[in-house]
Parts: structure tokens; sequence; C-alpha cells
């Protein structure tokens, strides 16, 4: 069987190399290919960050570039055709709810080509979220579902999908944690990482901060900002900061709550460290040991989950419940009094019980391809 796995950005390919992984144990029946839509540029994305993920490059890359959700959907669709005509896949896999997924999912839908969804299910009910669109549209269409948590299965099944065709597997995204972290081994993956962490205190925070809800209106991220920097006064907080936000920060004149990360070997006190984007494995490096996780990513969520990481979420809901209602997240959306009160908290070593998700162990790509292999 010919598989065709889409990724979009550079978060989709931790999800998909496990996947890929996996699937290149079983030569004689499975073969994978992987579509690099080119939905976000970016630089990281050497033969390195492959090699780092033990998958190997993409067999094609659309480069579609940015643009309004219309453009990008429609570049990628118009691209991805044909690939699909020079292939013939049998089964196109997507992942998550970017562009690319609804995109590709479309063009897979309309050539009969069989559709499958990774992370399938998940819901935030907010349909003023991009994602959440994408991720409704997708599985209206999608053949067969692969479901993180059992709330991602019963939504499936109250939208009237077959039960044979939902499949709850665990979180490819855990996999990849665990892929990654076990590659350290006490060491670090690069002599930037070691520098940073050998200058940080026993207890440090770690942020990430992007979502046009929180970073385009002044008066929502100078709230932010505020309440975290009071947060930062009581240990560091290293925030390697998407372009996109920093450009707001100096738009609306708030760079005075930042402290720039200089090359010196002096210890990091107090206050909001702002550094250039890192790549994954370098900031899982820094933030797996954090006192407290910062962030408005989805992703994020997950992963300090299964690492029993304090978080804070800074949006008004999430699709991954599951990680507030038994994982170490909470949900605070942008209120500053809830965002230092948890902040405390984490920093108090008071924070709340938590527990790991079922099936996080993992295995979620073994279940997915013995699912594709039956």
């Amino acid at each position: 069987m010919k598989i065709l796995l889409i990724a979009g950005a550079r978060p989709n390919f931790m999800k998909i190399a496990p996947i890929m992984r996996e699937i290149a144990k079983y030569p004689d029946n499975l073969q994978g290919m992987l579509v690099h839509t080119g939905q976000h540029y970016d630089h990281n994305m050497s033969d390195t960050f492959f090699a780092s993920l033990g998958i190997k490059k993409p067999d094609y890359n659309l480069e579609a570039g940015s643009g309004s959700h219309a453009v990008q959907t429609a570049e990628i669709m118009v691209r991805f055709e044909k690939v699909c005509e020079e292939e013939k896949p049998d089964l196109v896999l997507v992942v998550g709810d970017v562009n690319s997924t609804i995109a590709t999912g479309l063009v897979a839908k309309k050539m009969h080509i069989k559709l499958a969804h990774v992370e399938a299910g998940l819901r935030s009910r907010d349909l003023t979220m991009p994602e959440e669109i994408n991720r409704m549209a997708t599985d209206a269409i999608t053949d067969l579902f692969f479901t993180t948590e059992k709330e991602g299965t019963q939504n499936l099944l109250a939208e009237g999908h077959a039960p044979q065709t939902v499949h709850f597997v665990g979180h490819v995204m855990i996999d990849n944690l665990f892929y990654q972290k076990d590659k350290f081994c006490g060491k670090a993956p690069s002599e930037s990482a070691a520098a940073l962490k050998n200058r940080l205190p026993k207890q440090y925070s770690a942020m990430t901060m992007h979502r046009p809800s929180n970073v385009d209106n002044k008066e929502t991220l100078q709230i932010l900002v505020k309440a975290i920097g009071q947060l930062s006064q009581r240990a560091p907080i290293i925030f390697p900061c998407h372009p996109r936000t920093k450009k707001q920060i100096e738009l609306f004149g708030l760079n005075s709550f930042f402290k720039p990360l200089t090359f010196n070997l002096e210890p990091l006190k107090s206050g909001i460290y702002l550094t250039d984007p890192m790549g994954y494995d370098d900031f899982l490096y820094i933030w797996k040991d954090a006192a407290l996780m910062l962030t408005d990513s989805g992703g994020l969520q997950e992963e300090t989950t299964a690492l029993k990481i304090p978080c804070i979420t800074m949006r008004e809901n999430t699709e991954r419940p599951i990680t507030a209602e038994i994982g170490s997240n909470v949900v605070v959306g942008t209120n500053p009094e809830k965002i230092i009160e948890y902040g405390n908290r984490a920093l108090d070593n008071t924070w709340k019980e938590s527990s790991i998700p079922e099936l996080w162990d993992g295995k979620a790509s073994e279940r997915i391809v013995e699912v594709l292999r039956r």
C-alpha cells in the first residue's frame, strides 16, 4: 500500500516522524512517502532536522508558501493534485488541523483516494479558530480516524461516523517526545542549549506565545506581558520568540518588559529572557526540567501533561480538554490574576495532582500502523 504522509509546518513533522519510522519496518507491504506542503518556510528544517527525527527528507516539497487562508489552501490543493496524479497513492494520511490538513484531504477525496486523519475528533467548539474549521471539515470527509483521547472518539461517534472507522490509538506527539528525550542521555543536543542550561538556576520557567488573539491586540498583549513579568521576578522565564510575536512586541513598544539573552557566562536571574526561535530538540532540552510552562500552543499542553510539568494555557478554551481534566494543564484565558495565581502555585510546588492520559505511552504509531496493515 502506497501512503502519502502530509506535513505542512514543523510541528506536523513531529507527528509524522514516528509513523514513518514504524512504516519503515514493513517495506514488503507498506510504502510511505513524505510530502511537505511548504505551508511554513522554516530555515531550521535542514538535513540535520530530518536526521534528528530519524526519517528521510521529504519526497516532495510543494513550496506553497504563505498567504491568506484561501490563497494558501488553494495553492496547496493545486500542487498536491499533481503529486496524486503522479504517484496514485492508496491512502493519504494527514495530521492535526493546519491548512495543509484540509487542503490535501479535499484533493484526496475528490480523486477517490482514501483519507486517514491522525488527531481526529478534537473539538474546541470555537468557530473563530481557523484550526477548528480545519478539524471539523477534515473529519467530515475522512475514511479512517485515529484519536488521541476517548473524548475525540465520542465526538466522532456523536457526529455519525461508523464505529469501525474510529480507532483510539493514543498520541503520536508523545511517541516523538519520548523518542527525542531519550536521545539526550544527559547530553545537550547543541552547544548553545548546553550553555543556556548551565546559566539557569534550579527553578525557572519556559514560555511560548504566538496566537493572533494574544499578540495582535496591544491591550491583550500588554496584560499578558505584565502578568508574566510579575511571575518572572520569582524565577527567570525563557521565551523563544516567534518572529511574528517579536514584531508585535516592538510595534506596541513593549520591549522594556523583556531582557535580551546575552552570550556571557553570568547566571540568569529574574526577568523574561527573549531568545531567537529554537529547534525542537534544544527547546525540549530546556523546558523538560522547567518548573512551569506558559503557552498558547496546543502541542505543548499535551507534551507537558506527558511529563507532568505544570502548564498555564493562555487561551479561552482548548481542543485538548483531557490535558486540563486529568493532566497538568490549566486553561486561564488572558486573566492576569489567574496567570499569577497558578504561576505562584507552580513555583511553590503546590500544583494540582495530575496523571498521564490513557495510551499516551509512546506506542501510538505502532497501533496506527497495525490498523493500516490490516
